[in-house]
């Protein structure tokens, strides 16, 4: 879809991610909830790939105004779990948006198991030049995607171009901090397809030139490092299904990727947090 390098990586690192439909279908076989009246309660425990689950889904929520009555975009949604989180818990509609075709086809074949197909639509697409009208949602949100997208300030314009007026913004991203060298900077970009990563202060920034205000941020680096310490280990328990998947060689691509990214949260050079703000009127 986009010859452009830095997205070409972007869809190799999500094409062999750990956690993918097949992961997901299987663990669901092992547990014998395939199918059925609990399948969706079921997902959870296995689809929500971003930092602190659905508690975290419920923050944004939250700082989105979502109601039953919220159209949602979903900005890089993956296999789709916090959007069927969503529409289970709040009774809202849900587009989500990603690059990764072998995402966005298991995230629609999941929904579709779970019965949710009729709230949620998914579609392949590009962040920088999304293909809905202007003023087509009530919220926008994401989770951990942005970190992926270079040009962060066509991002945003993009973000408050499809948000109808009044709309909210809320999502959570990786961010650099003052301690990360441009060696280190170039190595993450290569290990996990990072694009042009962004501080606090410069998301502040470009909010408020795209079209923002009402902007709020929350300091995430603390709560952060506990979690990515866990999901390194959560990671390295699938080291079977991913070698049988892409091979030992994969697995230590993706490993020695994990464990470089959550050393840097430890180091300092990398931190986190959670951004809100609202659509300004033309």
């Amino acid at each position: 879809m986009n010859s452009d390098s830095r997205f070409e990586t972007v869809l190799e690192f999500y094409n062999t991610h750990p956690i993918n439909e097949h992961e997901i279908r299987e663990k669901l076989r092992l547990d014998g909830n395939e199918t059925g009246d609990f399948l969706q309660e079921e997902l959870l425990k296995y689809d929500q790939d971003h930092y602190g689950g659905v508690a975290a889904t419920d923050a944004l929520a939250s700082l989105a105004n979502v109601t039953g009555a919220t159209h949602v975009l979903d900005v890089g949604s993956g296999m789709g779990g916090p959007a069927r989180y969503l529409v289970r818990q709040y009774g809202c509609r849900v587009s989500g948006l990603d690059l990764t075709e072998s995402r966005v086809l298991g995230a629609r074949r999941l929904t579709d198991l779970a019965g949710l197909s009729e709230r949620i639509d998914f579609n392949r697409g590009n962040a920088l030049d999304m293909p809905f009208e202007a003023a087509s949602f009530d919220a926008v949100v994401s989770q951990e995607t942005f970190l992926h997208v270079p040009d962060k300030a066509t991002l945003l314009s993009e973000c408050a171009r499809v948000l109808k007026p009044g709309g909210r913004i809320a999502f959570t991203d990786i961010l650099v901090t003052d301690k990360m060298d441009e060696n280190t900077r170039t190595r993450l970009g290569a290990k996990m397809a990072t694009n042009d990563l962004s501080s606090a202060d410069t998301y502040r920034e470009l909010l408020a030139g795209s079209g923002f205000d009402k902007i709020e941020v929350r300091d995430l680096s603390d709560e952060w490092r506990d979690i990515l310490v866990k999901r390194l280990t959560m990671y390295r328990s699938l080291k079977e299904q991913t070698i049988k998947r892409f091979g030992e060689d994969g697995f230590r691509k993706w490993d020695d990727a994990y464990a470089f990214f959550v050393g840097l949260y430890r180091t300092g050079e990398l931190g986190g947090g959670r951004f809100s703000a609202t659509r300004l009127a033309d």
